[in-house]
């Protein structure tokens, strides 16, 4: 009995199965390229037979005799034989190719031989292929792999600037299926070339931002897609993949893949029903003409149909004006005839220029996308034509062909439908009264204005009071006296009753119309709806008398506030009775009232005999302000009865500021002057440290720590005793002396230091001078305390 194979057995038997698959397949690929190739030679022998007058089978003899000769391949001789022949664009490549290569691999002829071989025999296979799918992989086996691609994609360019893939190669089938329609609008690689008619090259499509075909695949990949298309019309793009980051190509790669992209455009365009495009040399009429033709016709405003008119190249040059409707009108006032087969732009020479007109049927031609412009101006279309009309323009594409329509607006029509728009914006309504018929004309807007129905009889001046109210009924007297016996223009405000019960505020301005003999024809004129403007200005009064209230209010408060410091901190203070030390006091207000603040000063002699100096500012300004700074100075010489250190003084005050106060934060300094020792101790709360003048120089104390009162529940503050000799002058200040919105405070200080050096005859006389020198321009307080040891 027979026993089951094995598992090592099965899976030798899998091999083998697989290894035969593959074998075929490489036969049938060698086949293709065989085939490929025997198309190619069977061209060469067509050439050799047309100019040898000979047979195929000679033919055949002579090829292979040349090929033996010149010491090539029999396909390389057949790709030069039809270079020479055809002299078109794929032998211009491999010239140029062969031109620019360099001999580091192969030779220039065996560059050229290889470029024209790759490039003719995908030439050769796309020709012989039944669709756009053969010729897409035709196209990566003969011509794209040797370039390092991977995978190609052509897409077909609709009408609505659509694509769809028509040919793929080397990509997966359900990621082809995935990428079959573009809808409009998608912005993709291809899409970008088609939009912008010029190659995109991106490195990879990461740093492109753009998907399209295989970018889940390998995002990493370079792409490169080029318009295919010919006779200025875009039909379709070619997208060509790398599997890694794409260098910058040499031009002779460009200028290849360039022909590859006019191969796809000569077999998009040789697909069933593709639109035929006329040449400068022959004539032909596209089928879809003459349906465009009537639709034309139909439209209620002018329109042209445009083919593309190419030159000798086969490039767009221009459009024929095939056909212009029955509503057409040259805005240069010529006939129908003169315009209606002529070219574009020897019809509107002018259509290249500001408005761009030519530039937008061009493109639309090429994309297939529609173009829509409001309120062109028709002037640019024809030189020396002193015309001012615009036009709303369409384009649009249609197989082969455009429509262009525009829609032109009468001046007439334009300029009373501002006015209209005018009236409108402005509640403005007009009326025309005839003095001999009693005949009444009011506009739309007058009858809204008045609440009536459209159809309703307009109300006479002479009835005007009877829907005004009582108490206006002088002011449209004196109106009516004005305009209807003293003949000449008078206007008049009044309140007018609407049926609806809705009282309107009311300008009527008129003027009388005279004939020859100075008699009263008739009164024109117009209402105006002024109710926003009243109320308005009622409620503008309302608000000038609520802001001088305030504004007195202020006044007040500011002057009770100035009162109330200059009470407590006069700018002056008479002399302490200390001895041997000086003591004098400066205080200079802020010039604006509204901006009274919280500086404070305090010199003091204690019981203990010691001198307290303190200076200091609460933030802020006004009565908040100045009401603050009272209760932090009488709590400092409270507290300092304690006998206390400067530190412990501010540590207490702190306390004061942050838990006895609502939310106050404030700077100060405080120092103690024993005239038994000669010592100053002195701490500091934010603020700037005090100045030293001691013979010919000023410098500042050295910067001790300490917060700023109530930021912080508690704080504690580093002390700093300096020794005084007799001469020494002691000055400590707020901000205002030195605070400058265009400069640093070291730069602010550094002056102060160089105006304290400046000698003075009294420490008074110092003191003057400092606040005379000062270049403060904050609109601050100002605190000065000076000290100087006899």
């Amino acid at each position: 009995m027979p026993q089951d194979p094995s598992d090592g057995e099965r899976a030798t038997g899998v091999g083998r199965l697989a290894a035969t698959v593959e074998r075929l397949r490489g036969e049938i690929r060698a086949a293709q390229a065989a085939a490929d190739g025997r198309a190619l030679l069977e061209l060469a022998k067509g050439v050799l037979i047309e100019r040898l007058g000979c047979g195929p089978a000679v033919a055949a003899q002579q090829l292979a005799a040349l090929a033996e000769e010149a010491g090539v391949s029999q396909l390389e001789l057949a790709a030069e034989i039809i270079n020479q022949a055809a002299r078109d664009h794929v032998t211009d490549i491999a010239t140029e190719f062969a031109r620019r290569a360099t001999n580091e691999a192969m030779t220039a002829t065996e560059e050229r031989a290889s470029i024209g071989v790759r490039l003719r025999t995908a030439e050769s296979a796309a020709l012989a292929a039944g669709d756009t799918q053969a010729v897409a992989e035709s196209l990566l086996d003969h011509a794209l792999t040797p370039l390092g691609a991977s995978a190609v994609a052509v897409w077909t360019a609709g009408s609505d600037a659509s694509l769809t893939l028509a040919g793929h190669a080397g990509f997966p089938a359900d990621e082809a299926g995935r990428w079959r329609y573009v809808p409009p609008g998608v912005s993709t690689l291809a899409r970008q070339a088609l939009s912008r008619r010029q190659a995109i090259r991106a490195a990879s499509l990461r740093a492109a931002g753009l998907p399209s075909i295989g970018w889940a695949l390998n995002p990493g990949g370079g792409r490169v897609a080029v318009p295919a298309g010919t006779g200025g019309r875009i039909h379709g793009i070619l997208e060509i993949c790398w599997p890694g980051p794409l260098e910058p190509h040499p031009p002779q790669i460009e200028r290849q893949i360039e022909a590859l992209a006019e191969l796809c455009a000569h077999t998009l365009e040789g697909r069933p029903g593709a639109p035929v495009a006329p040449s400068a040399d022959t004539w032909i009429t596209p089928p879809d003409l003459s349906e465009l033709t009537h639709l034309a016709e139909g439209l209620y405003d002018p329109a042209l149909v445009l083919t593309p008119f190419l030159g000798p190249e086969g490039e767009l040059v221009d459009f024929r004006i095939h056909h212009v409707n029955g509503r057409f009108v040259d805005p240069a006032g010529r006939p129908r005839n003169a315009v209606d087969g002529a070219l574009l732009l020897e019809a509107y020479p002018m259509a290249v220029g500001g408005s761009e007109l030519f530039e937008s049927i061009e493109r639309v031609y090429a994309t297939g996308e529609p173009f829509r412009a409001r309120r062109m101006t028709l002037t640019a279309l024809v030189d020396q034509v002193p015309l001012a009309s615009v036009a709303d323009i369409s384009v649009s594409r249609h197989g082969s062909s455009v429509l262009l329509i525009w829609r032109v607006e009468d001046e007439a029509a334009r300029l009373a439908n501002l006015l209209q728009h005018a009236q409108r914006l402005g509640r403005i309504g007009g009326f025309e009264e005839n003095v001999a018929t009693g005949e009444i004309t009011w506009n739309d807007q007058l009858f809204d204005l008045y609440g009536r129905p459209h159809k309703s009889r307009p109300v006479p001046l002479e009835e005007l009071a009877a829907h005004a109210h009582p108490d206006d009924a002088e002011a449209i007297d004196h109106f009516l006296r004005a305009v209807l016996h003293h003949r000449r223009p008078a206007s008049a405000d009044f309140r007018l009753l609407r049926p609806d019960r809705v009282t309107r505020h009311i300008r009527v301005i008129a003027e009388p119309v005279l004939d020859a003999a100075h008699r009263l024809l008739a009164v024109r004129g117009a209402y105006q709806d002024i109710s926003a403007q009243h109320w308005t200005e009622v409620a503008l009064a309302a608000t000038r008398d609520q802001l001088a209230h305030t504004e007195q209010q202020a006044a007040e408060r500011n002057r009770l506030t100035l009162q109330l410091q200059h009470a407590i901190m006069p700018p002056t203070q008479a002399p302490l009775d200390s001895p041997g030390l000086q003591i004098a006091v400066r205080y200079r207000p802020a010039e604006s009232e509204s901006m009274v603040g919280g500086d404070w000063y305090d010199a003091v002699v204690l019981p203990s005999k010691q001198v307290m100096l303190c200076v200091g500012d609460v933030a802020g300004h006004g009565i908040e302000a100045a009401t603050s700074m009272v209760v932090l100075r009488n709590a400092m010489r409270g507290l300092a009865v304690t006998g206390a250190g400067p530190g412990q003084l501010l540590s207490w005050l702190n306390i004061v500021a942050h838990h006895l106060t609502e939310h106050v934060t404030a700077t100060a300094v405080c120092g103690l002057y024993d005239p038994h020792k000669g010592t100053l101790r002195w701490a500091r709360a934010g603020h700037l440290p005090p100045v030293l003048i001691r013979g010919e120089k000023a410098t500042t104390l050295r910067t001790v720590s300490g917060v700023l009162l109530g930021a912080l529940s508690e704080a504690s503050y580093e002390e700093e005793e300096l020794p005084m000799s007799p001469g020494d002058t002691l000055l400590m200040y707020t901000d205002g002396l030195v605070e400058r919105r265009d400069e640093s405070v070291q730069d602010s200080l550094a002056k102060l230091l160089s105006n304290a050096r400046i000698p003075s005859t009294s420490l008074e006389h110092r003191l003057d001078g400092l606040l005379k020198h000062s270049k403060s321009d904050t609109d601050d307080d100002t605190c000065l305390i000076g000290i100087q040891v006899v």
